[in-house]
């Protein structure tokens, strides 16, 4: 039982944090592996409605080309020191922190009147327990220091939300399943949620579908954007961040003999719970790739399409092994900046004739904002006291709550 200061604490918290309503007001901070900015979302929480987040406000905050830049060299170099990291991640808090106050503005609401900031972090590292080698331990790391978010914007801050997964066997990700459930579920179709940011993720929600299911699962399917705006990048001397609306790849050819060794990666048949990252999919994956294309003569455009393909078959791939067997498939519906790619929603619908392959605009959701919805949505359910994981997706021992609070210097008046 309780003692009186336990009581008093969440009395407290309660005002503070003002989860004493009905209608809570939070925000959702995700930087994801394309190291291309702070996604940041206003979120209205109610648990009576349905779904039951509303998104008020969505925005991308790119970071300084100077500072991602440093940060993608950080993140490729093995032998950086404690020096830079601490560095990076004072600095990465203060522009999750920048991206708060301005999400704040553009939907014209005081950050007084938010409840608790839900920040991801941007992910530095992260070697989940299938993924390490023999004498490896797993861990994850993520950036974006959560004291100099709540000092920046007086808000309290819920963070980290990877390492008690990971502490429990899980693969700490994906995280983003509890807010497709919320969002996408639906009574009478089955539906495969595929996020396509920098990594691939795909959630499985069969009909009616509730947690505890056991059919509910979610895992990374492999690259998404990481490696095709790198090589973008890369073909463009630095000019394009991006294939912007697929152009480069819809102009080439699909170089079948190059797409089949890349699919024969180990990865693609490893069964979830799994997760990836920079590690298997990033430059040192790229270089092996543009060094067999040089080798076979294969022009830039037709690299593009055949590195745009290698996602879009490794999607379908994942579903055939690991979704299909597990239930009925209506839809397929794609969120993240993939989304935005014709090319690449070609070839995922060539790819699975069977599905109705669409976006979440078409079902009425911002697929670009879900990440960070999700994260606002784990804040609410760390200061609930629930689950944030789903051991069915991750592999953990047990169900957990995820994440760590940090109060602001001072109580927020209200």
């Amino acid at each position: 039982m309780p003692n009186r200061k336990n009581r008093t604490w969440i009395k407290m918290s309660a005002i503070t944090i003002r989860l004493d309503r009905r209608i809570v007001l939070a925000i959702g901070l995700m930087s994801g592996t394309s190291h291309d900015g702070v996604s940041a979302a206003v979120v209205e929480l109610d648990e009576r409605s349905r779904p039951p987040a509303r998104l008020i406000a969505f925005h991308n905050f790119p970071y300084p080309a100077r500072f991602r830049k440093e940060l993608l060299a950080a993140s490729a170099d093995e032998k950086i020191g404690a020096a830079a990291i601490s560095t990076l991640n004072f600095a990465l808090g203060r522009e999750f922190g920048r991206a708060a106050i301005e999400i704040a503005r553009r939907a014209r609401i005081a950050l007084s009147d938010v409840a608790f900031i839900g920040s991801h972090g941007h992910t530095f590292f992260h070697l989940p327990p299938r993924g390490a080698a023999r004498g490896q331990a797993a861990s994850t790391m993520q950036l974006g220091e959560s004291a100099v978010i709540a000092a920046a914007t007086g808000v309290p801050v819920v963070a980290d939300f990877r390492t008690m997964d990971i502490a429990l066997g899980g693969e700490g990700a994906p995280l983003a399943p509890l807010a497709h459930l919320w969002l996408f579920a639906d009574p009478a179709r089955g539906r495969v949620v595929q996020n396509v940011g920098g990594i691939g993720n795909a959630t499985y929600i069969p009909p009616r579908a509730r947690l505890g299911d056991a059919d509910l699962i979610a895992f990374d399917t492999g690259p998404g954007n990481m490696m095709l705006d790198a090589l973008a990048s890369r073909i463009s001397g630095g000019r394009m961040r991006m294939d912007r609306d697929g152009r480069i790849a819809a102009r080439g050819h699909v170089n079948e003999p190059l797409l089949a060794k890349l699919m024969r990666n180990r990865y693609f048949c490893r069964r979830p719970p799994k997760s990836t990252g920079r590690e298997e999919f990033g430059a040192q994956m790229l270089d092996r790739i543009v060094a067999d294309a040089r080798r076979m003569r294969i022009v830039d455009y037709d690299l593009v399409a055949t590195v745009t393909a290698l996602t879009a078959r490794s999607i379908a791939n994942a579903c055939r092994r690991f979704i299909f067997p597990r239930g009925p498939v209506d839809q397929l519906i794609v969120t993240g900046g993939g989304a935005q790619n014709p090319t690449l929603m070609r070839m995922i619908a060539a790819e699975l004739p069977n599905l109705e392959v669409i976006t979440a605009a078409d079902v009425g959701v911002d697929g670009g904002a879900v990440e960070a919805v999700a994260f606002a949505i784990l804040g609410y359910q760390m200061l609930r006291g629930r689950q944030g994981n789903i051991p069915s997706v991750t592999g953990a021992r047990a169900p957990a709550i995820l994440g760590k609070l940090t109060l602001p210097p001072s109580p927020v008046k209200k």
